[in-house]
C-alpha cells in the first residue's frame, strides 16, 4: 500500500485534528471542507479559525478544497469526519462509482439517520466499498488533546492487517499511540453507544448525582455495551480494552467532551434547539439514541442506561424523574 495519498473530508474538531496529525509525516494531505471562508483563513493564517483554532497547521503540506468530488479523484485513502447525520448529503454530489479503488476510513461517532446503521455498513451497503478495503478510525482520543499535542491514543480497525498497519503508520507520532484491532463492527457501535452514556453523564451531575452514582452508572454501561455489541456482531473481543472501555471513560468523563456538555445542558433545562445553538456543533449522541433504541428493540437487548436517555431526548420525560428510577436499577 505505499504511496497511497490520503484525503480528509470534514471541517470539525476531530477531522482537523486528524489533518494535524497527517502534517507530522505526509508530503501532502488533501483536505475537503464546505466553508470557503475557513479554506481561505487557513490558507493565510495556518489555523483553522472555528475548530481548534490553536492547532498549528503546517498549509505547505495541506491541499484544501471545497470541491469534494476533485478530493475523491485525486486521493487514494479517504478518511470520513462530517457528522452521521449530514454525510448522506456530505457525499450526494460524488458519483456512485466514485469511491471504486479507494481505501476509506471513518472518523465518525454516529449512526446513519434513517439507514439506522454506522458508517462502516453505510459505506458497504450503499457505496458498495468492499469490506476490505474500508477502516475505523476511533479513541479514546479528544480532538483537543491533540491540538494541545497532549499524549494520545487512536485505535485503528479493519478486516484486512495491511490497511490497519498503513493507516497506523501514517499517524504514529511523538504525541499519538496506536492500537489495533480487527474489530470493525464492534469497534463502531462502542464509539456510537460512549456518547449515549456520556449524556447520562452530563445529565446525572446536572441534577445533582456525584461521582459515586457516576462511577455505578458507567460500570453499567460497560455491561450494556457488551450485550448490544454481542447481539449485533458476536465474535471474541475484550470488552475492557482501550476501543470500548478506555473511549466510554474519557467520553463520560472528559470536560472536552461534548455529548457529556450537552446532556449537562439537557439536566439543567435547555431545550435541545437552544443546545444545539449554543454548543455550535453537533452531539453525535443525540441522533444515535433515537437510531439505538429502535435497534435494542430489534435484538431484545436490556438496555436501560440507553433507554432513560432516549424517554428524556424523544419523549420529553423529567431527567429527575427518569434518573431516579434508573438508579434503583443498577448495582
Amino acid at each position: 500500500m505505499e504511496g497511497q495519498r490520503i484525503a480528509v473530508i470534514g471541517g470539525g474538531s476531530f477531522a482537523t485534528a486528524l489533518v494535524k496529525i497527517l502534517n507530522e509525516q505526509e508530503a501532502k494531505v488533501g483536505w475537503w471542507m464546505r466553508n470557503e471562508e475557513a479554506i481561505e483563513h487557513i490558507r493565510m493564517h495556518g489555523h483553522n479559525p472555528r475548530y481548534l483554532s490553536g492547532a498549528d497547521l503546517r498549509v505547505d503540506r495541506i491541499e484544501l478544497s471545497s470541491d469534494l468530488n476533485y478530493i475523491v479523484e485525486q486521493y487514494d485513502l479517504i478518511i470520513l469526519a462530517v457528522p452521521s447525520a449530514f454525510l448522506p448529503e456530505a457525499l450526494s454530489v460524488l458519483e456512485e462509482r466514485a469511491f471504486n479503488g479507494k481505501y476509506v476510513a471513518t472518523g465518525i461517532k454516529g449512526i446513519i439517520p434513517h439507514d439506522n446503521v454506522v458508517v462502516g455498513e453505510y459505506l458497504h451497503n450503499t457505496w458498495n466499498v468492499d469490506w476490505e478495503r474500508i477502516a475505523v478510525i476511533s479513541g479514546p482520543c479528544h480532538a483537543e488533546e491533540v491540538a494541545m499535542e497532549r499524549l494520545s491514543y487512536l485505535t485503528i480497525a479493519s478486516m484486512e492487517h495491511e490497511l490497519r498497519n498503513y493507516i497506523a503508520e501514517r499517524f504514529k507520532c511523538s504525541y499519538i499511540n496506536i492500537s489495533l484491532s480487527d474489530d470493525i463492527i464492534g469497534t463502531e457501535y462502542a464509539a456510537v453507544m460512549k456518547n449515549i452514556v456520556a449524556i447520562a453523564c452530563g445529565i446525572c451531575h446536572a441534577i445533582g448525582y456525584g461521582d459515586n452514582f457516576q462511577a455505578v452508572l458507567v460500570a453499567n454501561a460497560l455491561g450494556e455495551m457488551k450485550r448490544f455489541i454481542k447481539a449485533l456482531y458476536p465474535i471474541k473481543r475484550d470488552i475492557t480494552e482501550s476501543a470500548y472501555l478506555g473511549d466510554l471513560l474519557v467520553t463520560a468523563y472528559s470536560s472536552f467532551s461534548r455529548n457529556r456538555t450537552f446532556g449537562h445542558m439537557v439536566g439543567k433545562g435547555y431545550t435541545i434547539r437552544s443546545i444545539m445553538f449554543e454548543m455550535g456543533m453537533v452531539a453525535e449522541g443525540y441522533y444515535a439514541v433515537n437510531n439505538i433504541q429502535e435497534m435494542r428493540k430489534l435484538h431484545d437487548v436490556n438496555m436501560p442506561i440507553s433507554k432513560a436517555v432516549y424517554k428524556i431526548l424523544y419523549k420529553g420525560k423529567s431527567p429527575k424523574k427518569v434518573m431516579g428510577k434508573l438508579a434503583n436499577k443498577l448495582s
